[in-house]
């Protein structure tokens, strides 16, 4: 971070450092503007995210708008969407308001009430609490998190999420056969050994209720756009490749059209998304392949259709799959 001189937030703060109670006290004290830093950021935003409730009660207690907005959104927004709820406390006490309208109408308190922590902010009367589908929607996803809870490591795999078909059908509308075993034993053995035109045509599939899964731990061959679009004629079909270098990447298509590109499962809510897409984008918050799951109405018990063995493994035809 860059700052300028007597400022008073001069060499920067690491993450570390918003920990450090008595040297942002001394930062304040000496001139550091509680309402931004030389980034842009706002100090108080960067302290929920990786500071002490101390530095949080600090910076709280300094600000002109304790729920002043960064990115459009509040402090305790953040505090609710990281599940901090020792800071979401702190930033309460210091006079935060928990049902101010952010993101979509949701605010702060009624979003943690799909939350780990419910009963974090007393419901005032005539503020409406979840609506039944809106608690549903969280029951699931606590089930689907714990279902993946170890799944594990997943950097570079590409995946497919397909409701309402099972293995099979997967296999027929992709008109995939099986691998030749000494390719597959290959790819399984030294899978970044093998000539990516082969490797990408070969992928593991699953049926799961609610439908099936597609998946590569080698690449992003599920998630083309050919293939998504084999995949869900009459449905619908959520793709993902874990980019290890760019992140998460989502797709969203429905009866063979491209409705989603460049998503960010398990990124959190963002400014523009609808009501519901909040909601989820919240319960799913880090659990990138649990809300992949969600948007294709997938229940797998446990984590192995994603991190195997899938019950087949086959052979895509060769084709443009970046076409469809």
């Amino acid at each position: 971070m860059g700052t300028g001189p007597g400022d008073g937030w001069e060499g920067g703060v690491d993450w570390e450092g918003w920990q450090d109670h008595r040297d942002i006290r001394r930062r304040l004290d000496q001139g550091a503007d509680p309402e931004t830093l030389p980034c842009g950021e706002r100090p108080l935003h960067r302290a929920v995210a990786f500071g002490s409730p101390e530095v949080v009660a600090e910076l709280a207690g300094r600000v002109a708008d304790v729920d002043a907005l960064e990115d459009g959104t509040t402090a305790l927004w953040e505090a609710v969407v990281g599940h901090r709820p020792e800071i979401a406390r702190v930033l309460v006490a210091a006079g935060a308001d928990p049902w101010r309208p952010v993101l979509a109408g949701w605010s702060p308190g009624r979003l943690s009430l799909a939350g780990p922590t419910p009963d974090l902010f007393p419901l005032p009367g005539g503020e409406p609490g979840l609506s039944e589908a809106e608690s549903a929607a969280a029951r699931e996803g606590r089930r689907r998190i714990a279902a993946l809870a170890d799944v594990g490591y997943y950097d570079g795999t590409g995946l497919a999420c397909v409701a309402g078909i099972d293995a099979q059908e997967a296999v027929r509308r992709l008109a995939a056969v099986p691998p030749d075993a000494g390719l597959l034993a290959e790819l399984l053995e030294d899978p970044y050994g093998v000539d990516t035109d082969d490797s990408l045509r070969i992928v593991g599939v699953t049926t799961v209720p609610g439908g099936c899964v597609v998946t590569q731990p080698w690449g992003y061959g599920p998630q083309m756009p050919g293939v998504q679009a084999l995949l869900s004629a009459g449905t619908v079909c959520y793709g993902m490749y874990a980019n290890p270098k760019s992140g998460n990447q989502g797709s969203l298509v429905r009866d063979g059209v491209v409705e989603g590109w460049d998503l960010h499962p398990g990124g959190g809510p963002c400014t523009g998304m609808p009501p519901e897409e909040v909601l989820t984008a919240y319960l799913y918050g880090s659990h990138a392949i649990a809300e992949c799951c969600a948007h294709a109405g997938l229940f797998p018990a446990d984590p192995r259709p994603f991190t195997g063995p899938p019950d087949l493994w086959v052979e895509l035809p060769e084709r443009d799959y970046w076409q469809h």
